[in-house]
């Protein structure tokens, strides 16, 4: 990561965000921030504004690049978001997640695919989902290359239609005790964090003291996690609808942004734009001597 320093909202320079650090944040009972990005502008507001970590999730399929879902989203177009964040980042930990099809064959495609992010891209660390026996192989692996890795359980995107759709998960005991064992899973196997999405706030609450180890970062999961992520297009009101239950929207960028385009369109067709101060003039001699040219 770089060491280059930022300024926090409070005025002091920020130095990088580093795993001892957030375990450190974690004892103490500081909440971590984290937020997703998937380009420089959204990099440079989460710098701006002191997050923690920044996620270059593969919710960018659906938020920057208009799929149907995160399955269709390829390893190379994640490098593609996460190179252009990277760039505006300097004290955030910057996560990738690692997309479907770039882990499931075998545990030398996840790493590669891992290293790819890390050396092409400046990722500090990947994310990976789920938590059974082939999902831990795979997170050993590469953390046997020397690559951080984040877990995720619970509702896990790029498997949602196995889970019955973007729904809650661990709901009646069964799915609890499930999560709860994937969790664990991703904690021995050396997960420096997990994320819980879409879970019961009671099943959050039995499940966070038992990963004393990792930290836990909850999306739809409740107050009881080391700390929350959302995602950037979500929270700012970057689309259409309200989102997901567990979504505070902070702004509402698209009717902004649609406002703004339509008064554009509008003054242009109206003539209004570009009006005299927005152009450019030509000294009246020289106006002169081109007419004498032409």
């Amino acid at each position: 990561m770089s060491t280059v320093r930022s300024v926090s909202p409070g005025g002091t320079a920020r130095k990088p965000v580093t795993l001892p650090e957030l375990a450190a944040r974690k004892r103490a009972g500081e909440p971590v921030v984290m937020v997703t990005a998937y380009d420089h502008p959204s990099a440079r507001a989460a710098e701006d504004a002191g997050v923690d970590i920044v996620l270059v999730g593969d919710s960018g399929a659906m938020t920057v690049l208009g799929m149907e879902s995160t399955v269709a989203v390829e390893l190379d177009e994640m490098l593609v978001l996460a190179r252009a964040a990277r760039r505006g980042l300097r004290t955030p930990l910057l996560v990738v997640d690692l997309p479907f099809g770039s882990t499931e064959v075998s545990d030398a495609q996840a790493v590669t695919s891992a290293l790819r992010l890390v050396k092409e891209a400046g990722a500090d660390a990947v994310k990976l989902e789920g938590g059974g026996p082939e999902r831990i192989s795979r997170v050993r692996a590469i953390l046997a290359a020397g690559i951080p890795v984040m877990g995720h359980v619970g509702l896990t995107p790029q498997t949602a239609t196995a889970l019955g759709g973007y729904r809650a998960q661990g709901r009646d005991a069964a799915a609890a005790a499930r999560i709860v064992a994937e969790a664990r899973a991703l904690q021995e196997a050396g997960c420096f964090s997990v994320v819980l999405e879409a879970i019961p706030s009671e099943l959050t609450e039995l499940l966070v003291p038992q990963l004393a180890d990792t930290l836990v970062i909850g999306i739809g999961a409740g107050p009881a996690t080391d700390g929350q992520v959302l995602v950037f297009h979500d929270l700012l009101g970057i689309r259409e609808g309200k989102g997901a239950k567990f979504v505070q929207r902070y702004a509402d960028l698209q009717d902004a942004m649609t406002d703004g385009v339509r008064r554009y369109a509008e003054d242009v067709r109206s003539r209004a734009y570009p009006a005299p101060e927005h152009g450019y003039g030509m000294p009246a001699e020289e106006l002169e001597r081109l007419r004498t040219l032409l």
